[in-house]
């Protein structure tokens, strides 16, 4: 028995058991990235079953692509909840990403117990955080080539990279993105102008100070060590998932400054094995998130840094999809996360360079990184990823096991 949604279209009748056990199998089964993942539902759910028509498909991605969070997720959780309303949603969205947080969770353990202190895995790492500069190069380039389309949003996205490497916070340079791309666009030349000089003076204050002295930047910043509170990770991962823009990279430079910048629980170089082992996971990328809460705050961070993460995908397909598709097509409001998009490719951009010197360190990691990013733009199957990490390791433990 099906119950009709529109005419010609219907969801199948199941159990909140069957549902939850559907979407464990998507997850299962979810390699290769967003894309892959998308059309594996699309596949499954559009096309063969047809729960819906292509054309509301379309329109359920695209705002969730202009929305925080992983887009996969959030359309399990979108068609949970058509199917058998918000315990629907919640039960699909925790049968996706289960299987990815299981595997993730032990891949923590097992790295916090033995990797660590191995030499064996310090060789095969070493060789990992040479491909993960090459996936994130490759991830900046991809979503900026979307993000960043007329000369004001190069712009916007050249001023954060800027920002970013001066040790200016995030939020006041999103902030001054989506407010100065929305008046360049309304061509209010007035308010334009202002915000440019008020961001203009923001990035002088950060270069220079208030005495006119040089101010010391984003790495010269004292990290205190020490093991971060629950609650402090729960927030951490829910800013950096309010603040997902474009894609599961862009939680990159967000987690980067809580984890390793400001709260020091954390080296580059383990935030980048985390990069790395969500990057082989069948998972949304951003499932690395586990990782660093586990090296916070063991099993308890594990688990508050991966729900504040996640529970923005959940609240905003649960509590108002039908609203935020009608918002998502109001043009100043399109126009300001525009504006933001641009600025959060600035920010992946500027942590990108901040990274380099911890990933190429000798001519060995150069290659590596370099056959890495070669594969990365000749290859586009689904796998690419997780293959080039895996051939990493293994030059790494090879070329550093010795």
């Amino acid at each position: 028995m099906t119950r009709a949604v529109e005419t010609g279209l219907g969801i199948p009748h199941q159990s909140y058991g069957a549902l939850f056990l559907r979407f464990l199998r998507f997850g299962s089964l979810a390699w290769g990235g967003p894309v892959a993942q998308i059309a594996m539902i699309k596949r499954e759910l559009v096309e063969e079953e047809r729960w819906i028509d292509p054309e509301r498909f379309n329109r359920a991605v695209a705002v969730y692509q202009v929305l925080p969070g992983p887009e996969a997720h959030e359309l399990c959780v979108y068609f949970g909840t058509l199917a058998r309303g918000r315990l629907g949603g919640l039960l699909a969205g925790l049968g996706f990403m289960l299987p990815g947080f299981a595997l993730m969770f032990f891949a923590s353990w097992f790295y916090v117990t033995y990797g660590i202190a191995s030499p064996v895995f310090a060789a095969v790492f070493a060789g990992v955080q040479a491909a993960v500069l090459a996936l994130i190069i490759r991830a900046v380039h991809r979503i900026g080539k979307h993000a960043l389309t007329d000369r004001f949003l190069w712009c916007i996205g050249l001023s954060a990279v800027a920002a970013t490497l001066l040790g200016v916070h995030f939020a006041i340079t999103l902030v001054f993105a989506g407010i100065g791309y929305e008046a360049l666009a309304r061509r209010n030349r007035m308010l334009a102008g202002a915000v440019a000089v008020i961001f203009a003076l923001v990035l002088a204050l950060a270069a220079f100070g208030p005495d006119g002295s040089p101010a010391p930047g984003p790495a010269l910043q004292v990290a205190t060590a020490g093991s971060p509170s629950v609650e402090a990770l729960f927030g951490s991962g829910l800013r950096s998932g309010l603040l997902t823009f474009g894609g599961a990279y862009t939680v990159i430079p967000f987690l980067l400054r809580d984890a390793v910048d400001v709260g020091g629980w954390m080296t580059r170089e383990q935030f980048l094995d985390g990069v790395a082992l969500g990057g082989i996971l069948p998972a949304p990328l951003i499932i690395f998130a586990t990782f660093v809460g586990y090296v916070g705050r063991g099993p308890l961070g594990a688990l508050a840094l991966t729900a504040g993460i996640f529970l923005p995908a959940f609240g905003f397909t649960m509590l108002g999809h039908e609203y935020l598709e009608r918002a998502m097509h109001h043009p100043g409001l399109q126009r300001v996360l525009t504006g933001v998009t641009a600025g959060v490719v600035g920010l992946i951009a500027a942590t990108t360079l901040m990274l380099a010197p911890t990933c190429i360190h000798d001519v060995r990691s150069f290659a590596i990184f370099a056959v890495g990013l070669f594969i990365l733009y000749r290859w586009h199957a689904k796998f690419a990823v997780a293959v080039v990490v895996v051939l990493a390791g293994a030059a790494g433990f090879v070329l550093y096991g010795s």
